[in-house]
């Protein structure tokens, strides 16, 4: 059972680890009727009230709900000093060769639910992604209660929701559920959950909606949940949060937890959120979210008494990324955002909420707070980037760690010939060196010690102004140096480097 994302104290963990199932029925396609149709629930929900039990609901319920186990490639490093100075002499003594990498096969297990009788599946977007990047998704397979697999392929998935759409390689006819509306939710309402948490097969567990619109300061569009009660562990992820009516209210994602097992505090992805997303992923349609461009915090009591405002109400900028929409319009780090598009920013309706719902392009009016002053802003809306750009925009670069040499971080041509990693240069590379945004250049990351650019002093941080007195703005510009030099068969490359508070010096690497 491979262990996705897991977190302790305060912090989400997602439930990777198990599933439940679903049974096929011989009713004819056209006829089929979901299994938490209206008609068929007045004759198995309970009395408004505590209810009896949870039997004829479950009974009725639990065959939509799923399984979904992958099975993923994973690319393994032969050489154990890979990244090292010791990994040329690692591969000499092996026979002169190149230790050739090795793949290792890894497994994730999760819950999902089928939400059409030619079974198309909702669950979690982690149970279905390799949370190692060096890993290939090669194979999911669908259960059902009865012990019936099926192979499924990937509709869609989109990351910054946790979602994902399958579809079921069957002409198959299966019992199916609908999506309710979460918005109705209320503290103390009854909920069940139905999954397979630590691979145990279908588990149902019962409990009230603890909150509704939980934020769990994770940050991001969609942290907004439902909080419950009923037992969510491991395996739960991608399963449904059922209400008395049999409706889909919640996609169970996420735990608070010391331990790693339930203490009570599980969280759903509101149906409200998930139905849109799902029926775009179904269709195949990208997901497009407006976006920005702005570093948030919330307003605690200390900024709210620093500042003399109220807290809850609003989020404080701390930065605004070059060329954004947010920078286009005029906003600044300390500016307090109030309301977006006519709606309150509060700790339950974020910034990033509030804009991830509009279409980029979208003209949307602002308003903020500056100087303790109210003002009113119309920002157009870029684009939201991809998770993994968003993450990586949010990376500080510290040119004083000693990193050492990682394979594969940038292109092996110039690890080999000059004997260091580069990256190309950001606007947060840049500010973490205190150097002008627009500087032109590539960024050394990291310096074989044993190479004529460590004993040149070349370090961490330095900037590759030029190479063979050409500019060399991008990582490719100067591989297109080396290997010129290469070519004319020299021995050399002049290098034209710049190190904070000192001027650029040329200095001569020699190649190896």
């Amino acid at each position: 059972m491979n262990k996705v994302r897991y977190v302790y104290g305060l912090s989400s963990a997602l439930l990777v680890g198990g599933a439940a199932a679903s049974l096929i029925t011989g009713t004819p396609l056209g006829a089929q009727v979901a299994q938490n149709d209206g008609a068929v629930m007045d004759r198995v929900v309970p009395v408004a009230g505590a209810p009896a039990s949870f039997a004829d609901l479950t009974e009725q319920l639990a065959p939509a709900v799923v399984n979904i186990a992958t099975r993923q490639r994973v690319e393994v490093q032969n050489n154990p000093f890979a990244g090292t100075p010791f990994a040329e002499l690692f591969n000499r003594r092996q026979g002169g060769g190149e230790a050739q990498p090795q793949t290792r096969e890894a497994q994730s297990l999760g819950s999902g639910f089928i939400i059409s009788a030619d079974g198309y599946v909702v669950t979690n977007n982690h149970v279905i992604s390799p949370p190692d990047t060096r890993a290939k998704l090669e194979s999911i397979t669908v259960t059902l209660p009865d012990g019936t697999e099926y192979e499924a392929d990937l509709v869609g998935a989109d990351a910054a929701s946790d979602l994902a759409v399958l579809k079921i390689r069957s002409n198959t006819t299966f019992p199916f559920v609908k999506f309710g509306d979460s918005s109705a939710a209320r503290v103390g309402d009854w909920v069940v959950a139905i999954g397979n948490p630590f691979g145990l097969g279908g588990t149902v567990t019962s409990g009230i909606i603890s909150a509704v619109y939980r934020n769990t300061g994770q940050g991001g569009a969609y942290d907004r949940y439902l909080q419950t009660d009923a037992s969510i562990n491991r395996g739960n992820s991608g399963g449904p949060l059922f209400d008395m009516r049999g409706n889909v209210i919640g996609i169970n994602n996420a735990i608070f937890s010391p331990s790693g097992g339930s203490v009570g505090i599980g969280f759903a992805i509101p149906a409200e959120i998930a139905a849109p997303i799902v029926e775009q992923l179904r269709a195949g349609r990208e997901i497009e979210r407006g976006y920005l461009g702005v570093g948030l915090a919330p307003i605690n009591e200390d900024i709210a008494a620093s500042l003399g405002i109220e807290k809850r109400r609003g989020e404080f900028v701390q930065t605004v990324q070059d060329d954004s929409p947010a920078g286009r319009a005029g906003v600044k780090p300390g500016d307090i955002i109030t309301k977006v598009n006519g709606k309150d920013v509060t700790a339950d309706q974020t910034v990033s909420y509030l804009v991830a719902n509009l279409e980029p392009g979208a003209q949307v009016p602002v308003e903020l707070l500056r100087g303790g002053k109210k003002l009113a802003l119309t920002v157009t809306l870029g684009k939201r980037p991809t998770e993994a750009e968003l993450q990586q925009q949010t990376q500080t670069f510290d040119p004083d760690s000693e990193e050492p040499m990682a394979p594969g971080t940038s292109d092996g041509t110039i690890e080999e010939k000059l004997g260091m990693q580069v990256m190309p240069m950001s606007a947060a590379i840049a500010r973490s060196l205190g150097i002008p945004a627009d500087t032109k250049g590539v960024v050394i990351g990291a310096v074989d010690p044993n190479s004529d650019a460590a004993r040149k002093g070349l370090r961490r941080g330095d900037i590759i102004l030029s190479a063979n007195y050409q500019e060399v703005a991008s990582v490719e510009a100067l591989l297109a140096q080396v290997n010129a030099a290469v070519t004319e068969k020299r021995e050399a490359i002049l290098l034209r480097i710049q190190r904070r508070t000192q001027p650029p010096a040329f200095i001569p690497i020699r190649l190896r």
